[in-house]
Formats: C-alpha cells, structure tokens, sequence
C-alpha cells in the first residue's frame, strides 16, 4: 500500500461524509454552474494532462472507477464536484474547494486555516485531499471510491489555483470587483477563467487542446526536471497539500494582488506578467494529480 497523504497535523485529517450512490450516472448528471474554479478550460487541461501521465496500471484502475457516461476519459468528471456543491445532500462539500488565510499575512497554516465557515477543523481544500487520498488508498469497500476520485481530481486543481489560497477579507479576491480590459469582473474570476481565456484564445487560436499540448510537451522538455520535484512529497508521501497550499498563497501576494485593487483595469500589463505563472500552476496541478493516482494504483 502506498503512503498517505501529508498534513502539518497528521490527527486532524478530515473524514468528509461519503454518500451512498445508489446509481453514479444520476450525481454525474447534476446541473452545471456558471462558474468553477480554473474555469471548465482550466480544470480540462489538468485532468487530460494527468490522464497523459498516469501509468498503464494506474490508468486501468482510474477508468474502472469513471461513470460509464465519461467514456473512460478522465476529464469528464472534473467538473463534477463544482456542479454538486450547491445541491441539497452535498451543500457540505463547498468549504473543500478553497483556503482562507489571514490578510495580508501570505502565509497558511493547516490548524488555523483549514477550517470552514463555523470553525470545523480540516475542512478545507487540503483537508479534503488528505482524506480522499486516504479513501483511495484504503479497502475499497469502505468508500465510494468513484466519488473519491471525482473530488480528488477536481480539489488537486483547486488548490494550485493562487486565489483559492487567497485572503478570508475579500473571499479570495471574489469581492476585489475591478475590470478585465473592458469587462468588469473580479480578480478570483480572472485567476479562474478570464487569463486562461485569453491565453487560449491569443496564444492557441481558440484550442484549449493545444495549450494541453504545449504545457505536456513543456513537462516532459524544459521542466521535466522540475516535474520531478514537483511531484514528490517530503517524507515520501505521496500527496502533500500543505505545500501546495503555500506555495498558493505566496504566488497569490507576489502575482495575483499587486497592482489588483478594487476598481483598477487589468489589461496586457497584467496578463503578460501573469499568465507564465497561470501555466505553470496548471502543469503541477496536472503532474501532481497523476503523481498520486500513480502512488495509490502502482505502489506495492
């Protein structure tokens, strides 16, 4: 059996409640929301990214677990944890998708960040990957181990994406109101979507298929050595969402609030010195992720 997941407090790893699905296909079917974390281009790019990277025994057990209307691709259950979180009987879920840390302190702690909105410890993005790692990587008859892997796959984005490490004053830049060139936003939404967008549309003539392409070829050339590091956990644990979760935080100080306050104009300025760090984030979301199913389904 491979090793668990890495916490600060190892005692405080959540165990979120797990439903029973009486048929897979009625929860993978749930009303799709306005907006998600990444954005569905973002949170597509990781997933056929990690899907890449999985190892032939990983990607049997992985597709075994998809819904039968995924059509054994991974991505198409990326999205399921944000169309599910403002549903009855899974309302629970929304705290798992995001950390709140204190303002302008740029760092994050897991017992004082990791909590939800009444104070439930270790209900947060990193709590919620230590517990599905967990889940995945125990008897299988113990969880619903196809829920599992659709919360894991979406949250291992999530907490990549700087802002959702983000300040608990402005709700992770959700309230910094401001405009994306001429269209009035708001900075989360522009780390989620609008410099994804762009990119795509800019950089890749409209195909996230080949942003895909560049950010896998980039992983396996110019930073396959720092893919290497990127999926690789102190202790030798084969997830660490602690660390992810710094490093969010940090970015979110150095790239995503500067020059960002309340009624400003993000334009090419912004964009260009950002979008480098938009990319990068994806790719280790998208390595990290694979490095985990790996772990789990290839470990002995």
């Amino acid at each position: 059996m491979a090793r668990r997941a890495q916490s600060e407090c190892s005692d405080s790893v959540l165990w979120v409640p797990v439903l029973v699905l009486t048929t897979v296909s009625a929860l993978f079917h749930g009303p799709a929301l306005s907006a998600h974390a990444w954005g569905s281009d973002g949170h597509h790019v990781i997933c056929n990214i990690a899907e890449a990277l999985l190892t032939e025994i990983a990607r049997e057990a992985v597709e075994a677990l998809l819904p039968d209307n995924a059509d054994g691709n991974l991505s198409s259950i990326c999205l399921w944890a944000d169309s599910i979180k403002r549903q009855d009987g899974y309302r629970w879920s929304a705290p798992l998708h995001y950390i709140n840390t204190p303002n302008g302190a740029c760092d994050y702690k897991y017992i004082r960040d990791c909590r939800d909105d009444v104070i439930m410890p270790g209900f947060c993005a990193s709590g919620a990957i230590n517990n599905y790692t967990t889940q995945m990587d125990t008897d299988p008859d113990q969880h619903n181990l196809t829920e599992a892997l659709m919360f894991l796959s979406h949250l291992v984005a999530d907490i990549h994406q700087p802002l959702h490490v983000g300040f608990e004053g402005d709700r992770g830049g959700n309230s910094v109101d401001l405009f994306w060139y001429n269209t009035r936003t708001n900075l989360h939404h522009v780390w989620d979507a609008d410099m994804i967008t762009k990119s795509k549309n800019v950089n890749f003539g409209g195909d996230i298929s080949r942003l895909t392409k560049a950010l896998l070829k980039n992983i396996t050339s110019v930073w396959k050595r720092d893919a290497k590091a990127w999926s690789t956990c102190g202790g030798g644990e084969i997830a660490c969402p602690d660390q992810y979760a710094r490093e969010s935080v940090k970015l979110a100080c150095q790239f995503a609030y500067p020059d960002a306050r309340r009624g400003a104009v993000l334009s090419d300025a912004y964009f260009q010195t950002r979008i480098p760090v938009a990319h990068k984030r994806l790719a280790q979301a998208a390595v990290r992720l694979a490095s985990i199913l790996n772990a789990i389904y290839t470990e002995v």
